[in-house]
């Protein structure tokens, strides 16, 4: 494959519609999110960008603590790349990108649950003990659709201590 000038930058308002249409490619990699969802968040999305527009994105949400945060956490979310530029390094620069700027926020650690856990060993991220993560991924796994609990959601829990 040959390689494309690209931009990896933070998500607009414009790229909403683009990035929800990736993210519907993968229906069983990557839970629904709204559009409206997409939009609230853009702040928080990066886009991989060529001349034939965009082919990847990543995210990330803060999840939520009790009480002042004494080891905040961040959840990285919703990475998509476009089926024919897959395995030549665009997910890996999206998510070094997407820890780059979580970092500037100084959390505890990062927080991926993933069916692709030695993507994320490649990164330096670790397999972790939901039940022990639970408390933090309590409000996404709340919200899933596609399994009945988080403990029999086949996706692994991986975490990059900061």
């Amino acid at each position: 494959m040959k390689k494309l000038p690209f931009t990896i930058r933070p998500a607009e308002f414009k790229d909403t519609e683009a990035i929800f249409n990736l993210m519907k490619m993968y229906p069983e990699e990557l839970l629904p999110r709204p559009i409206s969802d997409i939009a609230e968040n853009i702040d928080r999305f990066l886009v991989y960008e060529t001349k034939d527009g965009i082919i990847g994105t990543v995210s990330w949400q803060i999840l939520p603590e009790i009480g002042a945060p004494r080891h905040p956490s961040v959840e990285i979310k919703s990475l998509a790349v476009k089926d024919n530029y897959r395995n030549s390094g665009i997910g890996s620069a999206l998510i070094r990108k997407a820890i780059q700027k979580i970092k500037l926020l100084q959390p505890a650690h990062i927080i991926a649950l993933t069916f692709t856990p030695v993507f994320f060993r490649k990164l330096g991220f670790k397999k972790a003990s939901k039940a022990k993560l639970m408390h933090k991924l309590y409000t996404g796994c709340i919200n899933c659709t596609k399994y009945d609990s988080p403990f029999t959601c086949p996706e692994t829990a991986m975490i990059l201590e900061l």
